[in-house]
């Protein structure tokens, strides 16, 4: 086992061991420390429902055992993260999908079966919630990268384009989930072309901290929490992404350097968004410092 120290890897495994879930703890081994495949999809399937979906605050900013949308995305992209984005588990995972996708064939953000379990007040329960963008385009992009085809596809590609295609003022998490769709969709003139757009779009609304020196000096989105800002490392998470045009070396080393030095003494990263409640931070944490961790390395730089 690793000790703590200048490492920002061994610093990040003590803090995972000291604070994570099994599941992340799963991941990190298998990420960096050549653990097996097998023992993080082991540690997934707990969050696992009946109706094939995920529930049980895999997404810790919603509690209760009940299957939702954001949870069954996260396990999508653990899954992917594995290499097993594939076979019946995402089939299953697929016909969940459909089951609960408004009338347009797309997600919503979250699904009406999480009343009377807690949440965060920033993500409403209503009775009949509409389709998102925010929900719909990493799941759509990612099955897409994976050449999974399935019916429910069709529907929800079509929703992603033409949300897209609509996209004029935005905040950074639509942002973020267009360019997860655009960086998997198989329609690559298109993706790039809507890409460009979006691209431009970031930096005239000030979406993005270009000098983080200064966040002071960009604004924060309406209801946001004070220093949720977004960097270029959170559009573009890999070199390969669409949204890796956007910034210029300068502008995309100048981020890794702060989301290296935002690693905190005791070797996790900080979560920024709003906190209501103790344990979902503490279990924000880990996730959030598993992709630190991955964008840093994406990158090259080196962890060990």
């Amino acid at each position: 086992m690793a000790g703590t120290g200048a490492d920002p890897l061994a610093h990040a495994e003590q803090f995972i061991w000291l604070t994570a879930r099994v599941l992340e703890q799963r991941r990190f081994a298998h990420l960096f420390l050549e653990g097996s495949a097998d023992s993080v999809e082991t540690a997934l399937a707990a969050y696992r429902n009946e109706d094939g979906g995920y529930g049980h605050a895999l997404e810790p900013d919603l509690r209760g055992p009940v299957s939702q949308p954001l949870h069954t995305a996260h396990a999508l992209s653990v899954l992917d993260s594995i290499g097993r984005c594939g076979g019946l588990r995402v089939e299953r995972i697929c016909r969940y999908l459909t089951d609960v996708s408004t009338k347009v064939g797309a997600l919503p953000a979250l699904h009406p079966s999480q009343r009377g379990y807690p949440a965060a007040p920033f993500i409403p329960v209503v009775d009949d919630p509409p389709a998102e963008l925010l929900t719909t385009g990493p799941v759509v992009g990612l099955l897409h990268r994976n050449q999974v085809w399935h019916a429910w596809l069709f529907r929800a590609t079509d929703f992603c384009w033409a949300a897209v295609d609509a996209l004029d003022q935005s905040h950074p998490y639509e942002i973020e989930a267009a360019v997860a769709f655009l960086d998997g969709v198989p329609d690559r003139a298109r993706a790039e072309a809507a890409a460009d757009r979006l691209g431009r779009l970031v930096r005239e609304q000030r979406l993005v901290v270009l000098d983080p020196r200064r966040p002071s000096e960009y604004p924060v989105p309406p209801g946001y929490a004070p220093g949720e800002h977004h960097f270029p490392y959170d559009y573009a998470r890999t070199p390969g992404s669409l949204a890796r045009r956007w910034f210029s070396d300068g502008e995309l080393e100048s981020s890794l350097d702060h989301l290296a030095a935002e690693q905190q003494d005791d070797g996790g990263w900080p979560v920024n968004w709003r906190q209501w409640a103790p344990g979902t931070a503490l279990e924000g944490r880990p996730i959030v410092t598993l992709k630190a961790l991955r964008t840093l390395r994406a990158y090259g730089r080196a962890l060990r």
